[in-house]
């Protein structure tokens, strides 16, 4: 990053059709940023445009007003440059040059109107960055107010992006009397899937030539939908995702009640209450016509993409080459919270050496899931330095508990927690677990791979990685040794692993010992 740009504050604008979204960061002189702040209003920009192609007076004021404040607050927190852009609503308006010329004189906010393909990639650098995907071929599905995006991808490139003319506020306005306030007739939802059918001929014979190996909808619309599943079916939904039965269970019921019960209907955002059975629709209709049973869902989209297209375009999205989202992510973390990195590093490398030679030697039987957990925990475990370095165990928990990790579940951050927890000090205990998130079997994880962070973290007691290797072997009598290779002596790293014989043998059932090799 150039002197010029260190601790630039920049502030990113999503203007849709339903919604303003504001997010301001600072872009720190490592290579991370900080979120300063994010906001979000309901403008109803579309409302009421869709028969006739003219935003109306109030929601044109309603906009502006809030861009104001908007564009005042980034200012106020330090932004120096604003990147804003306008979509469907704004794009279809005939009325877009009186728009557009109010925000730049009332609010100050210069806006930029993209493209429906242009709105899609933005979306799917947002989702993408924030999703584990891997090798996988991944289905995009953004509904919006105005439009949905459909886009085909992986991790980091996308091979199909399309955008449609159907929304939760363009199919409400189209099918429904201005004001309804009643319920939504069977045949109404019947005209709707027949609308949404008729707009995605050429992308669903698309989507179908491909092998999709998961779904993702991304919108207020589909995340709203999957909480009001999750409290209907508490039982059955699976944290972040909604499946199709559930789905069609929710908008049959929905559509069954008037706007006043809909509202209190648990889970629902109020002021979606009118739109939200269209959004819902055009979902149902989408996971049918393309086979989906089940999707994920994720709360970022086009504002996030803002972001990470401004960091592509300035070289600031990541060190290397290939980054996972998992691994940028955790990287992202630490480097706000200004860890020792190369400590970092040293001992994540250590203990996936001790976790690959101790399957080896049958200290354990994880997988490669439990091995890629305690490389990232390893990379966090001190980030409570940041706050202090006493119980710096428990503010590294605290931290990574609440960073809201991005390509994580929930039950993966509460391993990684746990394991910056237990690398010091007292034993892991199943009692001090999270069992509202962890299952017996991910309280063991945890047990076991504190285990090797403890001993890995032993192994740079001195901060000066002068271990090379440590690898597990069988040793005499049931024991197992700990082959320490070195380049020079490491008194601190050897009363490290001495210390931490006690608790290896209540972890793993075995003695520990320890042998070290100085190598030229």
């Amino acid at each position: 990053m150039t002197g010029s740009e260190e601790k630039k504050v920049v502030g990113f604008v999503d203007l849709g059709t339903n919604s303003v979204r504001l997010l301001v960061v600072r872009l720190n002189e490592n290579g991370s940023y900080t979120v300063v702040t994010q906001e979000k209003e309901m403008v109803r920009l579309g409302e009421g445009e869709f028969r006739d192609r003219l935003i109306t007076p109030e929601a044109m004021q309603r906009t502006v007003t809030v861009c104001r404040k908007f564009a005042d607050l980034a200012r106020t927190y330090g932004a120096v440059e604003m990147v804003s852009v306008a979509t469907s609503a704004a794009r279809d308006a005939r009325n877009q040059r009186e728009l557009l010329d109010r925000l730049e004189k009332e609010a100050t906010l210069p806006v930029s109107v993209v493209s429906g393909k242009e709105e899609a990639r933005l979306i799917f650098l947002g989702v993408s960055s924030g999703v584990h995907i891997g090798a996988r071929k991944c289905l995009f599905i953004d509904i919006g107010g105005g439009s949905t995006e459909i886009i085909l991808g992986g991790q980091e490139e996308y091979s199909y992006l399309d955008s449609l003319d159907i929304g939760a506020i363009r199919m409400t306005t189209l099918f429904l009397p201005e004001g309804h306030k009643g319920i939504i007739k069977a045949e109404v939802r019947d005209k709707m899937r027949k609308q949404v059918r008729s707009a995605i001929i050429r992308t669903r014979q698309k989507v179908l030539e491909e092998k999709v190996d998961m779904a993702v909808a991304s919108s207020g619309t589909a995340v709203n939908l999957a909480e009001i599943a999750a409290r209907a079916f508490p039982k059955e939904v699976r944290p972040g995702r909604i499946k199709l039965g559930h789905l069609k269970k929710v908008l049959e019921k929905m559509s069954a009640m008037p706007l006043s019960e809909r509202k209190k209907m648990p889970g629902i955002n109020p002021e979606r209450a009118d739109i939200i059975v269209a959004g819902g629709t055009i979902m149902e209709t989408l996971m049918d016509q393309f086979s989906l049973q089940e999707m994920v869902v994720s709360e970022r989209g086009l504002r996030d993409g803002l972001l990470i297209d401004y960091l592509m375009r300035h070289d600031l999205y990541g060190t290397e080459g290939g980054m996972s989202v998992r691994m940028r992510s955790v990287l992202q973390l630490g480097r706000s919270c200004s860890f020792d990195e190369e400590h970092a590093r040293h001992v994540s490398e250590l203990s996936v050496m001790l976790f690959d030679s101790g399957k080896k030697v049958g200290l354990h039987h994880l997988g490669d899931a439990e091995r890629e957990l305690l490389l990232y925990a390893a990379m966090l475990h001190d980030i409570g330095d940041f706050i202090s370095f006493n119980d710096h165990h428990l503010h590294s928990h605290y931290i990574i508990r609440n960073a809201e990790l991005l390509g994580f579940d929930q039950k993966e951050v509460a391993i990684m927690a746990d394991l910056a927890r237990f690398h010091r000090k007292k034993l892991p205990r199943r009692r001090d677990l999270e069992m509202d998130v962890l299952d017996e079997e991910g309280q063991e994880v945890v047990v076991l791979l504190s285990g090797l962070l403890r001993l890995a973290e032993s192994l740079d007691r001195s901060h000066r990685r002068l271990v090379r290797s440590a690898l597990f072997q069988k040793g005499k009598k049931g024991t197992v040794l700990l082959r320490i290779e070195t380049e020079e002596e490491c008194q601190m790293e050897c009363w490290g692993v001495e210390s931490d014989k006690k608790s290896f043998e209540r972890t793993f059932g075995k003695e520990l010992e320890q042998e070290v090799v100085l190598s030229s």
